[in-house]
């Protein structure tokens, strides 16, 4: 039995043979169109160049691949694209001093926040604003002071958050609150 790789091989020399356009070609002229929905694609191959439902659905997924972001081994780095790209920095501190508290910590990006979990989340880090991240903390016996004020609407998950804006607000005080939400979560 062929391989995968075989079998994709072999479906797009019977396009490139069926049309006289490599699967690149196509592409090309998917891109021109500046289509940027599948549907959208399909439907334009299928009507205007007669490709049939599985050359043009194999043809709108390359086009939108190509027209893609390349993935990065970075988890977290759509959070700091454009306009928030200045707070990775401040970001980076935050996570390297959460992960320098033990070895079980574990870093979890998710769309728009990363979770910082022990065996129960313990912060949360979260660019809001092009200028601020805030820092979601959960420490149940703390009386909010400060620049630790309660969770308000930021997260009902988490018992306070911190307002950071430069790396110089992640100062040792946060840095305390950061250590005792770890060490209630273990």
């Amino acid at each position: 039995m062929a391989s995968l790789d075989q079998a994709v091989s072999t479906f797009e020399r019977n396009l490139a043979a069926q049309t006289g356009k490599a699967v690149a070609e196509w592409v090309n002229l998917v891109q021109a169109k500046g289509f940027e929905k599948h549907g959208q694609i399909m439907a334009w191959l299928k009507a205007d160049h007669g490709l049939s439902h599985g050359h043009a659905n194999h043809v709108a997924k390359r086009a939108l691949e190509a027209a893609a972001p390349r993935s990065t081994d970075d988890p977290a780095a759509h959070l700091f694209e454009g306009d928030k790209a200045a707070l990775r920095p401040l970001y980076d501190a935050v996570v390297a001093f959460a992960a320098g508290l033990g070895g079980d910590v574990e870093v979890a990006p998710k769309k728009a926040n990363v979770s910082l979990r022990r065996r129960r989340q313990f912060a949360l880090v979260q660019p809001s604003t092009r200028t601020r991240l805030d820092l979601g903390l959960n420490l149940k016996n703390r009386a909010p002071v400060g620049r630790l004020e309660l969770s308000g609407s930021f997260n009902a998950m988490f018992s306070h958050r911190v307002r950071l804006e430069t790396p110089a607000d992640f100062d040792a005080e946060v840095q305390a609150w950061l250590a005792e939400a770890y060490g209630e979560a273990g």
